[in-house]
C-alpha cells in the first residue's frame, strides 16, 4: 500500500540528466523570452493606440479571464464530483483544473502574450485536447495503469522499485527487514 508520505516515482537510469538538459532551455524561454516579447507588444500597442488604452486593454483583459477562469473552474469541478460519484476516476478533469490554474496565471500577468495563452488554455476544446495528450504521453513513459474498484483506484507501475528501508502504517514508521 502506498501512502503519500511513502511514495516513490521510479526513475529510468539516465533520467535526471536528460531531463535537466531539456529543462533549460523552456526555463530560457519562460524567464527571458517571453518578457522581451511582452515588452515589445505592449511598446507597440501602446505606440499605435495609446498608452493609456494599452494599460485599460491589460487590465480588461485580465478582468475578462478571471470571469471565464471562475466559470470553466467550477464547471470542470462539478464534471470531476459526478465522476466521482459514479465511481471513474477524475483525471482528465484534475489535469484540466491544472491547466486552469495556469491560465490563471498566464491571465493576471501583464501582456498580451501571456494573455494570448491564457486565453487558449480557458478555451475547453483546446485544453482537452492539450490535457489528453499530456496525459497520452504520460500514462506511455511512465507505464502506469490504473484499476478501479469498490475499495477505489489502484496504480500499478511496470517498472522495478527498490524496496523502501520502512513502511508506513497509519502514520507510523516500521523498518522493513528483509
Amino acid at each position: 500500500m502506498c501512502f503519500i508520505q511513502s511514495c516513490h516515482f521510479p526513475v529510468p537510469h539516465g533520467a535526471q540528466s536528460s531531463h535537466r538538459i531539456v529543462m533549460f532551455p523552456v526555463l530560457t524561454i519562460i524567464f527571458l523570452i517571453v518578457p522581451v516579447v511582452e515588452i515589445y507588444l505592449l511598446i507597440e500597442v501602446g505606440q499605435i493606440i495609446g498608452a493609456l488604452w494599452t494599460a485599460f486593454l491589460v487590465v480588461l483583459t485580465a478582468v475578462i479571464g478571471v470571469r471565464l477562469l471562475k466559470i470553466q473552474g467550477i464547471s470542470t469541478l462539478m464534471r470531476a464530483q459526478n465522476k466521482l460519484q459514479t465511481g471513474q476516476m477524475p483525471a482528465q478533469e484534475m489535469f484540466e483544473g491544472i491547466g486552469l490554474v495556469l491560465a490563471g496565471a498566464f491571465l493576471l500577468t501583464p501582456g498580451f502574450f501571456t494573455d494570448t495563452v491564457g486565453f487558449i488554455l480557458l478555451f475547453p476544446p483546446t485544453r482537452v485536447w492539450l490535457v489528453s495528450k499530456v496525459l497520452t504521453r504520460l500514462m506511455a513513459s511512465a507505464r502506469f495503469s490504473q484499476h478501479g474498484g469498490l475499495d477505489g483506484f489502484h496504480y500499478e507501475s511496470n517498472v522495478r522499485q527498490k524496496k523502501p528501508e520502512t513502511d508506513v502504517i497509519e502514520g507510523v514508521k516500521f523498518k522493513r527487514e528483509d
